[in-house]
């Protein structure tokens, strides 16, 4: 680089400063770097084409100001932008000030190579930047094979297969996947990335947590090598970043992720994003950020239901090579329906369990696991007590609560174990329903209400529910 491009960018840049805001500075004139001076044509390097587009749409006449300041009338610039780098490098290329015209662009073929670009001989001078190396950081074992679909997770995985088939092309551009802990959304996007590596090995695809990408960004202003970091992202063809909601609060880092967002959208290269809420719900990030994640498709992720987490369970043991009872297998799913984090996590240690003790893994052997593991479990009355202490109390059988019958009798029985089992157990509306003969949640919401509603107008209801409660053992009965 000719030393005196550095000396005339410097002087334009003192000139620019005194004319706009500290943070616009910054943001827009601090990552250029000069290039090369020659016959008054000054010539330097932007991030990204939207870069360009934006100093000439906005800055110009403070541009005109500094040059004429600096190098005088016949001052001229010219921009190196660097832009996608197709599917074998990054290809910057030169535009002509002030020139803004489609034709102005680099040219829109792909070179098959480095020496190809280096051969081009059209009308623009391409200048090649080094490449930055890093590794996808994909995780091998997240698969769409083993990411288990259900009704909770059928739209999301619909759309990371449908992004994996065709990345940056389809409407889901960008995709955000949210839900809570334990759901499945680093495994989704690990999975859409696993996928595309395997059809379209050329791209870049890189998945990083919002954790690292702040910390990446933290170190280049450190050493001042904001202007390496921007370039690196701008060279990836799939970006699949986790946890956005950890942007919150830090301005610097959403103005960043806010530009390299945009050329990569405009570059029609893929976004995924996960977040552990939607994005109406994030706190702390900027306006324009949050209406560009609205761009695509917002997917959410659910609690498993029961049939959902007995796949989840046979589909690990199966990948194990286990062999676990079918009541087990169904008491597992029962027993934990908070998310597949903790319920793979459950099916570790019982298996942990099995192999140190020597025992056949049995139902009695999986009650004492989950007593051990499970928030709560040791104060937990399980539904099975319940039903029975209320089909005593009632004279009736245990599977009379579970029939389709409306007999009045059996109706009242059934609420008040469901009453009860809403109040004693960490099960879930629908799982509860399950065990009152497959019946849905709204119904159990039914009961509960009922049972309320009479204890408040019948003092002789409400007796009969304190006698069994007073019957109930609060204490682990799996």
């Amino acid at each position: 680089m000719n030393p005196d491009s550095r000396t005339a960018w410097n002087e334009c840049l003192q000139i620019i400063k005194e004319r706009i805001g500290e943070q616009t500075f910054k943001t827009w004139f601090k990552p250029i770097e000069p290039v090369k001076l020659e016959d008054d044509i000054l010539t330097i390097q932007v991030p990204s084409q939207f870069f360009y587009e934006w100093l000439e749409e906005h800055y110009v006449h403070v541009l005109k100001l500094a040059l004429n300041a600096v190098l005088g009338p016949n001052g001229k610039l010219e921009y190196s932008v660097i832009v996608d780098k197709g599917t074998n490098g990054s290809l910057p290329y030169t535009v002509k000030y002030p020139n803004k015209s489609p034709s102005a662009y680099a040219p829109k073929e792909r070179y098959g190579s480095r020496r190809q670009a280096a051969d081009y001989k059209g009308p623009f001078k391409v200048d090649v930047v080094q490449e930055y190396q890093l590794e996808s950081q994909l995780n091998p074992t997240y698969l769409f094979d083993n990411f288990i679909e259900g009704d909770c997770n059928r739209l999301a995985r619909s759309a990371g297969y449908a992004v994996a088939q065709k990345p940056g092309i389809t409407s889901f551009n960008p995709l955000m996947i949210y839900g809570g802990v334990g759901l499945g959304k680093t495994h989704l996007g690990h999975a859409i990335g696993n996928d595309i590596k395997q059809q379209f090995p050329d791209k870049f695809v890189l998945y990083v947590s919002s954790e690292k990408f702040i910390n990446q960004f933290i170190k280049a202003v450190q050493n001042n090598e904001i202007q390496e970091f921007t370039n690196f992202y701008l060279q990836v063809d799939v970006l699949i970043i986790d946890d956005v909601q950890f942007f919150s609060g830090k301005e610097k880092t959403q103005e960043i992720f806010f530009h390299i967002f945009n050329h990569l959208h405009q570059t029609s290269r893929q976004i995924v994003m996960t977040s552990d809420c939607a994005p109406r719900n994030l706190k702390g990030l900027q306006e324009r950020l949050l209406s560009r994640f609205k761009w695509g498709l917002t997917a959410d992720l659910q609690l498993p239901d029961f049939e959902t987490r007995i796949a989840i369970i046979n589909n690990k043991i199966e990948s194990e090579g286990i062999e676990i009872p079918g009541d087990v297998v169904e008491y597992l799913a029962y027993s934990v329906d908070t998310n597949i984090r903790e319920l793979e996590g459950v099916l570790i240690s019982l298996v942990a369990q099995a192999s140190l003790n020597r025992k056949e893994i049995d139902l009695e052997l999986a009650k004492q696991v989950l007593k051990n593991i499970v928030t709560d479990i040791e104060t937990e009355v399980g539904i099975d007590y319940i039903q029975k202490t209320v089909s005593e109390y009632y004279k009736l059988k245990v599977d009379q609560l579970k029939d389709k019958t409306r007999k009045k009798e059996i109706v009242i029985a059934r609420q008040i174990a469901m009453y009860f089992s809403k109040e004693y157990t960490n099960h879930s509306l629908k799982s509860i329903g399950y065990h009152f003969g497959g019946r849905d949640h709204s119904t159990v919401i039914h009961a509960v209400q009922s049972i309320n509603d009479l204890m408040d107008t019948n003092s002789n209801f409400k007796n009969s529910v304190e006698d069994i409660k007073k019957k109930l053992k609060i204490r682990a009965v799996y």
